[in-house]
């Protein structure tokens, strides 16, 4: 299992501000379970992995540690507010790569 798994589980569940109670109410599951999950005790299933991934706004990559990439939700935003935030994000990916060519 990959170390990360339960912390980063434990993080976007935090993030979200839910309880485990709440988390596995949603997914049809019980607390024990969801614990089991945060602390690298127990693996979930590829359905299961996938309603996280749902649930979380996050890639099932993410959660297992292969991506360190966090996603950002854009669903039920403007077109316009869509490509402000795309020339923002072009914005401060040129910020940090003359950043990094400055400090090397």
């Amino acid at each position: 299992m990959i170390f990360d798994f339960g912390y980063r589980l434990r993080e976007l569940r935090e993030s979200k501000n839910l309880t485990q109670t709440q988390v596995a109410k949603r997914l049809n599951l019980s607390k024990t379970t969801i614990s089991g999950y945060e602390n690298n005790i127990k693996t979930p299933s590829l359905e299961v992995l996938v309603k996280l991934s749902i649930l979380y706004g996050a890639s099932a990559d993410y959660i297992l540690g292969l991506e360190n990439r966090k996603l950002i939700q854009i669903d039920g935003l403007t077109m316009s507010q869509e490509e402000i935030l795309k020339v923002l994000l072009k914005e401060f990916k040129s910020l940090n790569k003359k950043s990094t060519i400055i400090m090397k």
